[in-house]
């Protein structure tokens, strides 16, 4: 099984980012142990802060992996672009967050990708993606 980890702007800096929130694990050292979990998993990475480059992610992967996992972080609330990714390809998506989004600021509330997607894993913390893995 192939799957993908997308995730949007400011993911980069999990670890150090309001660890409040977000806890004190950096993404990287995250995958690592997913890795190590999920070995019947082909699993992969990307991560960017350009709304552009998750969309030309999604129609690259979209159509080849079995799952995509997608944080699209602040795109949620926002990119209809993204959303209508997510509905041209034939890979499932599970958006994921970190926090739980409708316990936060009102505009964090609503998101423009669920629809589109298979699922919605939010407020676990990182553990979302572990969840989301053992879904499939």
């Amino acid at each position: 099984m192939n799957v993908i980890i997308i995730n949007g702007p400011n993911l980069n800096l999990l670890g150090k980012r309001e660890v409040s929130i977000y806890g004190n694990i950096s993404f990287d050292d995250y995958m690592k142990n997913l890795k190590s979990k999920f070995t019947s998993i082909n699993l992969s990475y990307f991560q960017s802060n350009i709304e552009g480059e998750i969309i030309n992610k999604l129609h690259e992967t979209g159509f080849s992996y079995d799952c995509i996992l997608l944080n699209a972080g602040g795109y949620t609330h926002t990119s209809v672009a993204i959303a209508d990714a997510i509905s041209s390809i034939d890979s499932d998506v599970i958006e994921i967050h970190i926090s739980n989004i409708y316990s936060r600021e009102e505009y964090r509330k609503k998101s423009l990708l669920s629809e589109k997607c298979k699922a919605v894993i939010c407020g676990f913390g990182l553990d979302s993606y572990r969840l989301a893995l053992e879904s499939l």
